[in-house]
């Protein structure tokens, strides 16, 4: 059996390394490293796959999330609502700006932010609110632009987690996640289902005032060399990078495939314990494409599970051990314990298994047993 890891991206280069090398090689011979011609092919070839009318590369996904909050004019105490449960660069760049982080409880059946903490948190200061596609798993978007059109509200989707996923909307209409919303934020950090082999993100929006503004924002906030129209940023996508992800665009739904196949047996396999929670595969929708394969562990024993994984050498993770209302930089008086019954919850019982495009029957079958025989 191959050695498990936790994310395979070497067996991965060995299958494109003609196409990437090609591309870094390109930029080498032409010296074109920041704005090259790479970047803009990428831009427009991401563009085409997502149908959405503008990306804009940028240096990573904590400065897209940033940037679209800057691109909608927030102001300093502007309240920006966003789950409990999630990485801690979502609320990040809201504090950062001086905005109002508000943390809300998720929904234990999917473990994106939940609709009901949302209208809950609505106040005459609210401004903006930022869903997380956790896991690959598109939150229900329909609800989610209903609630802010009614309160008229920004939508920021956070899709750091999800790209190339497929949301179907209440009308049967398919859109891929990071085009529903007003703007959107994605990263390509090297383990996500689109990454590079470095740093880097981009934002998406339909909106093309507000696509103009964040072409500024991201260089400067310069649209002519040394005119510097708008407060901006240094935040853009190097030319080598954007080589690796044209590169890589061409089979990102291949790779999703394959992700999706090795959770629908981890799925099968795995569900036959009642202390297992495990996620449930649609079969006739692409809603979900496991950036990370994340089970419940519901009997108490999940910390034991993790300590005997890692004794066999089956590398695992906990996302997310502490609830970010509970960290130091973002505790409030404000929250209440009873505010958050799921995430505390999940903070005792996730656990996240070995997902990547590179996981074979073999390695599944040895990681299912591993953790069936604990449990049982």
């Amino acid at each position: 059996m191959k050695k498990l890891q936790m994310v395979d991206l070497k067996s991965q280069y060995e299958k494109i390394k003609d196409e990437v090398n090609a591309s870094i090689q390109d930029v080498l011979e032409n010296n074109t490293y920041i704005n090259g011609p790479l970047v803009h092919q990428f831009q427009a070839d991401l563009e085409n796959y997502l149908g959405v009318k503008h990306v804009i590369p940028c240096a990573n996904g904590t400065d897209a999330l940033q940037i679209a909050m800057m691109g909608l004019g927030l102001q300093p105490g502007d309240e920006v609502i966003t789950a409990d449960f999630t990485f801690a660069a979502t609320v990040e760049v809201i504090a950062l700006l001086q905005l109002t982080p508000v943390l809300v409880d998720v929904d234990k059946n999917n473990m994106n932010i939940s609709l009901e903490g949302i209208k809950k948190a609505i106040t005459p200061k609210t401004k903006a609110i930022v869903p997380v596609h956790l896991f690959g798993r598109a939150a229900n978007m329909d609800a989610i632009m209903e609630i802010a059109n009614e309160h008229n509200l920004y939508v920021i989707e956070d899709n750091a987690q999800a790209i190339g996923a497929d949301y179907t909307n209440k009308d049967g209409v398919k859109k891929k996640v990071g085009t529903i919303g007003h703007v959107a934020a994605t990263s390509f950090f090297p383990s996500k289902n689109l990454g590079c082999y470095g740093d880097g993100g981009a934002i998406f929006t339909n909106d093309d005032n507000l696509a103009h503004i964040i072409r500024g924002i991201v260089n400067h906030g310069m649209y002519e060399r040394y005119h510097h129209d708008v407060v901006g940023v240094n935040s853009r996508l190097d030319s080598i990078q954007a080589g690796v992800l044209k590169a890589k665009l061409p089979h990102l739904d291949t790779y999703n495939k394959a992700r999706q196949d090795a959770a629908r047996k981890y799925s099968l396999a795995l569900s036959v314990n009642p202390n297992i929670w495990a996620p449930f595969i649609c079969e006739t929708c692409d809603c979900h494409v496991f950036h990370q394969y994340v089970i419940r562990i519901t009997n108490g024993k999940r910390d034991g599970l993790l300590a005997h994984l890692q004794e066999k050498g089956i590398p695992c993770a906990i996302y997310y051990p502490i609830p970010l209302h509970s960290q130091k930089a973002y505790a409030d008086v404000r929250y209440k314990e009873e505010d958050f019954p799921v995430t505390n919850q999940l903070c005792k019982e996730v656990i996240a298994l070995p997902m990547h495009t590179e996981l074979d029957d073999e390695q599944i079958k040895f990681i299912t047993d591993t953790v069936l025989n604990f449990l049982k």
